[in-house]
């Protein structure tokens, strides 16, 4: 397997760079595109449909190149992989069938290989995170014999600039906002691993999420969400209307750190609220009864943290990989700045190899601890071998 990264502003600098990159022979069969949507992403898919590339895309809120970090632009990696280790799957999804429609994604991936890898993306704002790992966790189903090796899934949420009405997802010919894009691969021929790693610090006592439904929580100790938030943390709101859902634009700063019951924690981007009940809606599903604490933004010693567990996964220092696909949320570029290059840098030095990434709405991926998970504020990175 071999694989070429390549950028642009443009639908012409990419048909360049690609025609540049397959000078030597390089005959790619899979791309891998992140762009904004301010490109022109049909031109884009055109272009790659033409040369015979199947797609898996993703709109962004931002968008990367091994340490260079583009704003509006394209990012592609492209990647020669015999056709029969992989499969793309294009579905539609709604906010009510979510968990069911994961459940045939992860039947088809059964299907397909006897140990798949799911890679996914999933479009839309009010999609539940935690819904679509679940159903596809619950879709493959358990190993059946000891070739068989639990499911694994990464990805991320895609972005649309921080507008947060319409982020999509796309492949050829197809392209919808509530949809997910899956690129299932054959673990028996391509060996896929990764690690989801935030470095948000939690503070003040343990609270409950008293009352709960999904991904909204209504009250935390017995009082209103939103305001117990914005009491402890001094969040600002941003109105849209007199009532109802409101966004309030520095809440990726203050995400709610779930504790799970085998003792590892997943973050909870806390991205809109309810005014009128006071809920809090989340990216992901934190139920009732769930033992929560804010969460202040990190320093900078949370890029250390992220290095450190992505060398964890390797199975020695020498171990290097084809390619590396980073899913890194948008709170860590709005809260690191200019240092996020510095992260993205080191993560892609672990493993000496091209990269192509984007800046999410949520991740999707497996704790340091092993669980496939979903994810908000994380750094997922996933190395292809």
């Amino acid at each position: 397997m071999k694989a070429k990264s390549i950028k642009g502003n443009s639908t012409q600098v990419i048909q360049s760079a690609l025609e540049q990159s397959m000078a030597d022979g390089f005959k790619p069969t899979l791309a891998i595109v992140f762009l904004s949507v301010k490109q022109d992403r049909e031109a884009v898919s055109r272009l790659l449909d033409e040369k015979g590339i199947q797609i898996f895309g993703a709109t962004t809120a931002g968008e990367f190149i091994d340490g260079e970090i583009g704003e509006g632009s394209i990012a592609m990696m492209l990647i020669d992989i015999n056709p029969a280790y992989f499969k793309l799957e294009f579905r539609e999804i709604n906010q009510e069938t979510a968990l069911e429609d994961a459940k045939k994604l992860g039947a088809i991936g059964k299907e397909i290989f006897n140990n798949s890898a799911f890679i996914i993306a999933t479009g839309g704002v009010f999609i539940d995170g935690e819904q679509i790992i679940e159903g596809i966790i619950q879709g493959f189903g358990k190993p059946r014999s000891s070739e068989e090796r639990e499911v694994t899934v990464f990805g991320g949420m895609a972005g649309d600039d921080l507008i947060a009405e319409k982020p999509l997802v796309f492949t050829n010919g197809k392209s919808e906002d509530d949809a997910i894009i899956a690129l299932i691969i054959d673990e028996d021929k391509i060996d896929v691993r990764g690690i989801a790693s935030c470095g948000w610090e939690a503070i003040g006592t343990t609270k409950t999420a008293t009352k709960s439904e999904g991904n909204i929580v209504y009250t935390i100790d017995d009082k209103p969400a939103l305001d117990m938030l914005m009491k402890y943390l001094g969040v600002e709101i941003k109105q849209e209307g007199d009532k109802g859902i409101v966004a309030f634009l520095n809440s990726w700063y203050y995400p709610l750190q779930l504790e799970r019951e085998n003792g590892d924690t997943v973050i909870r981007a806390t991205r809109f609220a309810n005014s009128e009940n006071r809920s809090l809606i989340c990216t992901g599903s934190v139920p009732e009864g769930s033992q929560i604490k804010f969460s202040l933004p990190p320093d900078f010693d949370a890029i250390e943290t992220v290095v450190t567990e992505c060398e964890s996964i390797k199975d020695d220092a020498q171990q290097q990989a084809d390619a590396l696909i980073m899913f890194s949320c948008v709170s860590r570029h709005l809260s690191f700045g200019a240092l996020i290059k510095e992260e993205i840098e080191q993560v892609q030095n672990v493993w000496n190899a091209p990269m192509a990434g984007f800046f999410t709405y949520g991740e999707y991926g497996k704790s340091k601890i092993g669980n496939n998970e979903f994810h908000n504020n994380a750094c997922c990175i996933v190395a292809l071998k």
